[in-house]
């Protein structure tokens, strides 16, 4: 199967543009999928049959199951993260706990003292560390979560800590996420060993967005605590799949290679990273037909 070049990118494609996105997370997520969303609402209406189930193996920020369950493209989703802070937000929120995270939210008086202050804290439950996790992705750099990241300085208008702390808001995504709970399910644990354990359901679909730590790229073990990830194992597990699957990557000559092996279908497709500046990402797939023109 031919490889698309990037210099196939259909000549009317654009960047999405993520301000007209529903914001569902409450994570500001460095390499979320947020710009993903139109394509991602594409690709499950391109399916025989509404997916009984999706898969999201990397979850992180969880933007893709959210959108799944809120604008009904799947019936169930599945978050797997390995990462015990972020997992501890979801475990928290499926947990039936999101109005008491909301409450901790709004009652916090935010600085950068206090943010010390409750960094410092021995964390003795799951919910008290979702919290912590939830401030920290709110006043640190970028959202980062991996040692050395550092408190935001200036931020948007210059109001430093305050420009990413939306009490009322983050309680919100947190309630709306409480009435889809039922149909959200999430697992700590090892992407690649999920996708192996669900590979024979045939109603399920699986979106892939691991680390970016194929070819070289260093984008992975700067944001990420947990970004070392066997690629090549990981595309044999997909191409074990009974349902389908769409993979998203930085594009390399090692991830091409690996998508050539198996048969997959690669196209790239343009987005912009959180500093605006245009780039492309490779989708990976079994057929991408769906995305003709785009």
């Amino acid at each position: 199967m031919q490889l698309q070049l990037l210099t196939d990118v259909h000549p009317s494609a654009r960047p999405v543009n993520v301000a007209s996105v529903p914001q569902r997370s409450p994570f500001r997520y460095p390499g979320g999928k947020t710009w993903f969303v139109p394509r991602l609402r594409e690709w499950l209406a391109s399916q025989p049959n509404k997916p009984g189930l999706l898969v999201e193996p990397f979850a992180g920020g969880g933007v893709i199951s959210l959108t799944a369950l809120f604008e009904n493209l799947a019936d169930r989703a599945l978050m797997i993260e390995i990462d015990p802070e972020i997992a501890s937000v979801w475990q928290t929120l499926v947990s039936g706990d999101a109005e008491w995270l909301a409450q901790r939210i709004l009652k916090f008086e935010v600085s950068k003292e206090s943010a010390v202050r409750e960094f410092g804290k021995q964390t003795l439950s799951i919910q008290e560390r979702a919290f912590q996790t939830i401030l920290k992705n709110r006043v640190l750099h970028g959202g980062i979560l991996a040692p050395g990241s550092g408190f935001i300085k200036n931020g948007e208008g210059g109001k430093g800590l305050f420009s990413r702390w939306y009490p009322a808001t983050l309680a919100k995504r947190l309630r709306d996420i409480d009435h889809i709970r039922d149909r959200l399910f999430f697992e700590q644990g090892d992407g690649i060993a999920t996708i192996k354990k669900y590979q024979w359901r045939s109603d399920a679909v699986f979106f892939v967005d691991p680390p970016y730590t194929a070819g070289g790229k260093k984008a992975g073990s700067r944001l990420y605590t947990h970004f070392e990830l066997d690629h090549a194992a990981l595309f044999e597990a997909c191409a074990a799949l009974a349902g389908d699957f769409i993979m998203t990557y930085d594009d390399s000559a090692e991830v091409r290679a690996l998508a050539a092996r198996h048969g997959f279908s690669v196209k790239a497709i343009p987005m912009k990273n959180t500093h605006h500046a245009a780039m492309t990402e490779l989708v990976v797939g079994k057929n991408l037909d769906w995305m003709a023109g785009k």
